[in-house]
């Protein structure tokens, strides 16, 4: 059975700190510790989109995500609190006789 390794994110910021201040090349570090070169590349990539928000960590968001999550919420309860009130205006609106 395959098993994953799981790296927390202090861990990953780290090892991209290792490769960004001392300078040492991605594919060294990532063979010295065990790593698969493409994975330590795609820390990198994150650490240098995101920053310190780059690993949230297992269910955790970054707060652009979060703030997105959040919006389409609203969104979704305006829209529905809108059709509610359409059809509340139709019944109301109906002539009565």
């Amino acid at each position: 059975m395959n098993t994953r390794k799981k790296y927390t994110p202090e861990y990953k910021k780290e090892i991209v700190k290792l490769v960004t201040e001392t300078g040492k090349k991605p594919a060294q570090v990532a063979k010295d510790i065990g790593v698969h070169e493409a994975t330590l590349y795609k820390w990198l990539s994150q650490y240098t989109s995101y920053g310190k928000d780059a690993f949230p960590g297992k269910g955790n968001l970054r707060n652009d995500a979060k703030e997105m999550r959040e919006m389409k919420k609203k969104i979704a309860d305006l829209e529905e609190e809108n059709a509610i009130l359409k059809k509340a205006m139709a019944i109301f609106s109906k002539d009565v006789r």
